[in-house]
């Protein structure tokens, strides 16, 4: 027995990326690639969106209305959560995705990966950094500079993977 993604509305809600075509399924296991695919492509956009979302309007908002201790103390207590939530959302996605597309998981733990290394390891470094700086320490602003721009350029890779993997799927 066929199911055609036109006769199905759960399936059109699944998979709104077939919706224009006429798809027939031939398998159970075929309906459930699908399925997989469309849940992947939902949380990773969903993480991509939630990064932007950080980038251009918590940061700037944080920035232009706290002042420069509170905006410290805001983000040191923002960050561990939305790498926390990064971690998580790139894991299951990438748990998902290693029925469908073993490239597209691998590259989804990346993500994860990276997320954990910031968290964990570039974080702390940054925050003593400014902390050293914040104290006069010499070469502490420097280093503050650079240990940032690393997080954003891992951030900016991290979106880059997340948009390839996207486009290995659809």
């Amino acid at each position: 027995m066929y199911c055609t993604i036109h006769d199905n509305f759960a399936m059109i809600m699944l998979c709104p990326f077939l919706i224009s075509q006429h798809h027939v399924f031939q398998s159970l296991r075929e309906i459930i690639m699908y399925i997989d695919t469309a849940a992947v492509i939902w949380l990773v956009g969903a993480l991509f969106g939630s990064m932007l979302f950080f980038a251009f309007t918590v940061a700037p908002t944080v920035f232009s209305t706290l002042s420069e201790e509170h905006a410290g103390l805001f983000l040191r207590a923002f960050f561990p959560g939305y790498y926390l939530w990064g971690l998580i959302v790139a894991l299951i996605a990438a748990a998902i995705a290693m029925g469908t597309n073993a490239t597209v998981s691998v590259a989804l733990f990346l993500v994860a990966l990276l997320f954990v290394f910031v968290r964990q390891t570039l974080m702390p470094r940054i925050n003593h950094a400014r902390d050293d700086e914040l104290e006069g320490l010499p070469g502490a602003g420097e280093r503050f500079k650079k240990l940032h721009l690393w997080s954003v350029l891992i951030n900016g890779f991290q979106l880059l993977i997340l948009l390839a993997a996207v486009g290995l799927l659809i």
